[in-house]
């Protein structure tokens, strides 16, 4: 018997199904030792061979590839940095030690959307601290506390009423200007939703009806009730789009001007228009379908809530006021600018007004005016008119077509005609030492600004195809690239396009639904670029910070709209001359020293004012996605503003439901998750191209509705 067992188990060793069994045995065994002892390697989803979106094997991270070939070294969208210390990631427990030693429990005030699950890791509101050369969490952030409900529309550097109260005038509209709290005295709180608010209507259907809930003011109805440009109908605004402002319609409207001037040409030789004391923003609304983007500004005024209109509607708007100081924008940014029944005196302080106007069109552009002086024959009427087009005489501005209740005029293409003039004539031209795109806390100026002599700024190329075409002004901009300018601005486009193209696709953005878009730090306007060339329906705000290179005028050449901005802190010297208020910036606190010197004469006195991270003038619950690359620890080595700061106000502007992408510096986005859980988030973090021991990572916040 036991020779026939020993035989017997000789044959089952020689039978082909033993030999398949102990290999595959063999085979597993092999994988998973290499599997531990190699926890980083990665196993790609099959999207593309280019530009794939991995998976770490030990973290379950989605990893978002950085784009190959790397942009070029001056541009810093990812600077190296040595590689970060392993921490362990898990859960607190009851005595402030992490574990991942937990359960999942049913939270409604924790839940997750369904692509956070699997593909990443959370953080808790802790930070790593050393104690006696080890690691220990140690909980540092608590909940912030919801605002008084009185804040639900507060936009803080306009709503300082006790700034506003030390003023000792207002009759050039100074009340409607920034007035932001001294240091200390911020926004310290969650900014909370009107009740009842629901998640916004979709555009393009909210151009034309949104739900009262989200902005329950009547005061807007009733002040233009006459109007027809808004009214209720149930539980929704709606807006008409033959109101006053239009009599036969915003098409028929923009049909008209495209009539009187055929070279105006929107979508082609008009891409981007500023519409002023735009009300509802009807005007830009309907400017969408015609592939011309608009920005729509006005005061916050008696009117209180007409750009929250409009940015509920899905259109670009911000608040701004024509008063003392030059609008955020840079020179010759407008194909077009608009005004219909705006209420603003063109003509006032030697022309003052318009002047900014001409700053901000771009050579060959048109002003478009629609008003009663245009085509009513009362006394004070027909005086109001000779007062406008003559300044525009003066200022070499040509009428080239008045019909009806419209009048179209087109600034010159050079300065021959200014060259040409009387020296006594005015409004003079600007001194040769302004720069007519330093706007931050600039005062207004009664000069002409003059074109640059190289032509730069008004040849740019038709759309869509200056949206990737390097402009002239590349050239012209301070940067530290001299010579690569054009390679700079070719990598930069291409880095966000293989990024945003990944984004899309790993983290489905068409699913989003975005609409309102800000992007934080811009650079040449990549970002934005990138979400037009991928069919994201939305519009982009690009904000350039003070602190950097201004590219405003690039991506305005672009066809792209941004505005300059500066969170951190800043020092002004206010200066008192022959009677006019302007406020110029100190040149001992690494401010651009390219502005006005000090004159021999006039009077100065010793004033400082300091302000910190400055909010946005915009309402809030703006924007479906706000974007940050860099931005964070570039303030932070400033050491001039609170990344908490920043990171309320962000929360201010978002709407409920709203995403946050920031990308940034592993140590920066470990303090921005405590931040964000803090703030009520709901946060992931992934990893980049280069996997978990890079020294940037990705930030993906989710506010909870």
């Amino acid at each position: 018997m036991k020779f026939l067992g020993t035989s017997w188990s000789i044959d089952v060793l020689k039978t082909s199904s033993f030999v398949k069994v102990t290999a595959l045995t063999l085979f597993s065994l092999t994988l998973l030792i290499l599997f531990t002892r190699y926890s980083t390697t990665y196993f790609f989803l099959p999207f593309s061979s280019d530009a794939a979106v991995s998976v770490n094997a030990s973290s379950s991270a989605v990893v978002v590839p950085s784009p190959s070939p790397p942009p070029p070294p001056n541009i810093i969208l990812t600077p190296p940095s040595p590689s970060p210390v392993v921490e362990t990631t898990g859960l607190l427990d009851e005595d402030g030690i992490m574990t991942d030693n937990f359960t999942v429990g049913d939270s409604s005030d924790l839940r997750l959307p369904e692509d956070f699950g699997n593909s990443s890791y959370l953080r808790g509101a802790s930070e790593r601290e050393r104690v006696g050369g080890g690691a220990r969490a140690r909980l540092s952030v608590e909940s912030y506390k919801v605002c008084d409900q009185r804040m639900v529309n507060y936009v803080p550097c306009l709503d300082s009423t006790s700034a506003i109260a030390k003023m000792s005038s207002s009759e050039k509209g100074e009340k409607y200007e920034r007035h932001c709290a001294d240091e200390g005295k911020g926004l310290n709180c969650l900014v909370p939703r009107p009740k009842g608010y629901r998640r916004p209507i979709l555009w393009p259907r909210s151009r034309d009806e949104v739900w009262f809930d989200n902005i329950p003011h009547m005061r807007l109805v009733e002040y233009k009730g006459g109007q027809n440009l808004i009214s209720v109908k149930k539980d929704k605004f709606v807006f008409p789009s033959d109101g006053l402002q239009f009599i036969h319609g915003a098409d028929k409207y923009l049909d008209q001007i495209s009539a009187m001037v055929p070279d105006i040409a929107f979508g082609y030789n008009t891409r981007v228009a500023l519409d002023i004391g735009c009300g509802v923003a009807s005007f830009g609304a309907f400017l969408m379908q015609r592939n011309v983007t608009t920005l729509s500004i006005a005061p916050k005024d008696i009117h209180e809530n007409q750009i929250q209109f409009a940015l509920e509607r899905g259109v670009p708007a911000m608040v701004a006021v024509f008063a003392t100081h030059r609008m955020l924008f840079p020179s010759q940014a407008f194909d077009l600018i608009h005004c219909s029944r705006c209420k603003v005196n063109f003509t006032c302080d030697d022309g003052i007004l318009l002047l900014e106007v001409d700053r901000l069109l771009r050579a060959g552009g048109y002003f478009v005016w629609a008003a009663q002086p245009v085509f009513k024959h009362e006394e004070i009427l027909q005086e109001q008119w000779k007062e406008i087009d003559d300044l525009a005489s003066s200022i070499c501005w040509k009428l080239v077509k008045k019909e009806g209740y419209i009048a179209i005029w087109q600034k010159p293409m050079n300065n021959s005609c200014y060259h040409s003039r009387d020296n006594a004539v005015h409004p003079p031209l600007c001194e040769s030492n302004d720069d007519p795109d330093d706007v931050w806390y600039v005062g207004l100026k009664a000069c002409i600004t003059q074109l640059p002599s190289n032509g730069y700024r008004a040849n740019v190329s038709k759309w869509p195809a200056r949206l990737h075409q390097p402009p002239d002004r590349l050239q012209s901009i301070k940067h530290d690239a001299s010579l690569s300018r054009k390679e700079l601005f070719h990598a930069e486009s291409k880095y966000w396009n293989e990024i945003i193209d990944s984004y899309v696709r790993a983290f489905l953005w068409k699913e989003y639904n975005l609409r309102n878009v800000m992007d934080m730090r811009a650079g040449f306007g990549g970002f934005a670029a990138a979400l037009h060339d991928l069919q994201i329906d939305c519009w982009v705000i690009n904000v350039v910070p003070v602190n950097g290179f201004n590219t405003l005028p690039i991506l305005y050449d672009r066809g792209l709209i941004g505005v300059m901005h500066d969170c951190g802190l800043k020092a002004y010297r206010r200066k008192k001359f022959r009677g006019s208020l302007s406020i110029v910036r100190n040149q001992n606190v690494g401010a651009n020293t390219a502005g006005p010197s000090r004159p021999s004469e006039g009077i100065w006195d010793a004033f400082w004012q300091q302000r910190t991270c400055e909010p946005f003038d915009t309402y809030p619950r703006t924007y479906d996605l706000l974007h940050a690359s860099g931005l964070f620890s570039i303030e932070k080595n400033r050491k001039k503003c609170n990344m908490s700061t920043i990171m309320l106000e962000m929360d201010r502007m978002l709407r409920p439901g709203g995403h946050v992408y920031i990308r940034d510096t592993v140590h920066v986005i470990n303090e921005l998750d405590e931040i964000a859980t803090a703030m009520g988030w709901m946060n992931v973090q992934n990893d980049i191209g280069e996997g978990p021991n890079t020294s940037w990572r990705i930030l993906r916040s989710e506010k909870h509705f």
